[in-house]
């Protein structure tokens, strides 16, 4: 493994919140705002683990809401690297809620960001080249190239 390539495995990053009243709507619900932010600082946690260096959010693909999170859930988001493509690469995070009272778990929420690699003055760098090792890190590996193009046929240029 070279300076300018890491494992994918060596991206993982987990974060775990307990949803309090100030995190709910008026149905005791995680607001998916909240729930976004949280995606957001995991993701790019990850890309900069990968990297070492600052990564900064470029886009979020579709975010599909499952399950409602309630008030005093344990949140899990787990994010790893799915694949680099020059400076900017695809973060994936899965997110679990679990009631310790109930004894249950589930997987609520996946998403898709993209980010991208940054100097200290905020210019894109080249981002360390992504290995992915597992079957299922091989999968997701080639599956961000489907979603990358996507992307990129649907992206609009503001003016």
């Amino acid at each position: 493994m070279s300076q300018t390539s890491k494992k994918i495995s060596d991206s993982v990053m987990t974060m775990t919140e307990l949803v309090l009243p100030h995190h709910t709507n008026q149905l005791g619900n995680l607001l998916g705002g909240q729930l976004m932010h949280w995606i957001d600082i995991c993701a790019a946690l990850s890309a900069a683990k990968h990297n070492n260096r600052v990564c900064v959010t470029a886009s979020v693909d579709r975010i599909d809401f499952h399950h409602p999170i309630k008030l005093g859930d344990a949140v899990t988001l787990i994010a790893s690297i799915n694949r680099v493509f020059n400076t900017s690469m695809e973060v994936g995070v899965k997110v679990y809620a679990q009631n310790f009272r109930e004894d249950t778990k589930i997987h609520s929420n996946t998403a898709y960001l993209t980010f991208v690699s940054v100097d200290n003055d905020g210019n894109t760098v080249k981002a360390k080249e992504a290995i992915p090792e597992t079957v299922d890190e091989k999968r997701l590996y080639d599956e961000a190239l489907t979603r990358r193009e996507n992307r990129l046929k649907t992206r609009t240029k503001i003016t």
